[in-house]
């Protein structure tokens, strides 16, 4: 099944630079004014490995500026290789919108490229081209892999070797922040590597963030083979890997906030949607929110639930039994509310008529000040879904999953010449 192996990572040198200053999020969630202050935040912010300052800008770079970058810090000794091959744990603490605190841990290796069809490496969402064709820009500037696509793995035993925890006794690496220290450690016993790299010879993994990459790194290893064959460093990616069933891995629900139309009336809500348990909760205001579906939807994860908010100080709470064979509460929402209730088909969807925000307070901010008509609040999506769905060869709906904490983009990178 899936392939993985120890590599040698470049990083940065703790002793030239704070490490919490260059770190910088994922290049998909750094909105266009966070740019201007990750550039500004320190000379060597990873932000200037992914993106350009402006936005306007993407259309007409080729990336070198990346490439040269990546060799003038080597030169000024920002950045180091690493002398032998490892595999590198991370620890990472969180604080979760709800305020509990948790901490996620899992590794980074390189993960070997396959193809959708063959069923090792499987994604549970799709993806659209223009992110493609940006990454794949940067890829080929670059020949590194600069930030990981994150793989999930199912070990409910939790029988993977726990070979990383003592190493966060005396981390290569760390970062604090308000919530705590974030700390990377790293293995490079051969021994230890094999068991790691033996226990993922039997099971596939799944894509929780990063498709883009993963498809791009795949039409890159696809244009390499043409000239250089089916070995070499084109075959492999940086991954990092952690456990869905842990503890600390987080999935999160996305929420619908249908920007326009008028609210349905009582009569409607119970005409389109006979068959769901309905229960009325009063909310003062959008603070008020999240607690009321703390106490009245989140208990409801065992059955099909959502709960509607249209500013009216009163919360619709609406439940169903789950039966056997049945589908996913988000594919339920969308066919028989989004679809049944307002009438917004596939095609409106994607044509705008929905935002997916992530924050239910921020939503139901949002509401209140106009900028949209109802809010359906889900609960989070289980990592029994997301191995169900990509077992049966199928991809899930569209802003179904948000996995918590994000991975810092900095903390390893991968030259391809070096791996």
């Amino acid at each position: 099944m899936s392939t993985i192996r120890a590599f040698r990572a470049l990083r940065y040198d703790t002793a030239r630079v704070d490490l919490a200053r260059v770190l910088a999020p994922p290049y998909d969630v750094v909105a266009p004014a966070e740019r201007h202050a990750l550039y500004d935040r320190d000379p060597h912010n990873a932000v200037r490995l992914e993106l350009t300052r402006l936005v306007s800008d993407e259309a007409t770079t080729d990336y070198t500026a990346i490439r040269d970058t990546l060799v003038d810090w080597r030169r000024e000794g920002v950045l180091a290789l690493d002398q032998r091959p490892a595999l590198y744990g991370l620890r990472q603490p969180y604080l979760a919108p709800d305020g509990t605190k948790g901490t996620r841990e899992g590794f980074f290796a390189l993960l070997h490229l396959e193809d959708y069809e063959r069923r090792i490496v499987r994604p549970h969402e799709r993806t659209l081209s223009g992110p493609k064709a940006d990454r794949l820009k940067v890829l080929r500037a670059a020949r590194s892999n600069l930030s990981p696509v994150f793989m999930l793995y199912e070990d409910r035993e939790d029988r993977l070797p726990r070979c990383f925890a003592a190493g966060f006794d005396e981390p290569i690496a760390s970062a604090r922040d308000e919530v705590g220290t974030t700390e990377l450690t790293r293995v490079d016993e051969p021994e230890t590597i094999r068991a790691v790299c033996d226990f993922f010879a039997d099971r596939p993994v799944v894509i929780a963030d990063g498709h883009h990459r993963y498809e791009t790194a795949l039409a890159y290893r696809d244009a390499c083979r043409q000239h250089d064959g089916d070995e070499g460093p084109h075959e492999w990616i940086l991954a990092y890997f952690a456990n869905a069933f842990a503890p600390g891995n987080l999935l999160l629900p996305i929420h619908r906030l249908l920007l326009k139309g008028a609210p349905p009336t009582e009569s409607a809500w119970r005409e389109r949607l006979r068959g769901w348990d309905q229960q009325m909760r009063a909310v003062a205001d959008a603070e008020a929110v999240p607690g009321v579906l703390a106490e009245a939807l989140e208990p409801l994860a065992d059955r099909h639930a959502f709960a509607a908010d249209d500013a009216s100080g009163q919360l619709r709470i609406f439940s169903r039994p789950r039966v056997e064979g049945d589908d996913l509460t988000v594919r339920i929402v969308h066919r028989e509310v989004i679809e049944g209730v307002f009438g917004l088909d596939e095609s409106a969807v994607r044509g705008g008529a929905i935002a997916f925000p992530k924050s239910a307070l921020q939503t139901a901010h949002d509401l209140r000040a106009g900028r949209g008509s109802v809010a359906l609040y889900l609960n989070a999506a289980t990592p029994e879904d997301v191995f169900r769905v990509t077992e049966a060869g199928e991809v899930m709906p569209q802003k179904s999953t948000f996995f918590y904490p994000k991975l810092p983009t900095g903390l390893v990178l991968r030259l391809f010449e070096e791996s």
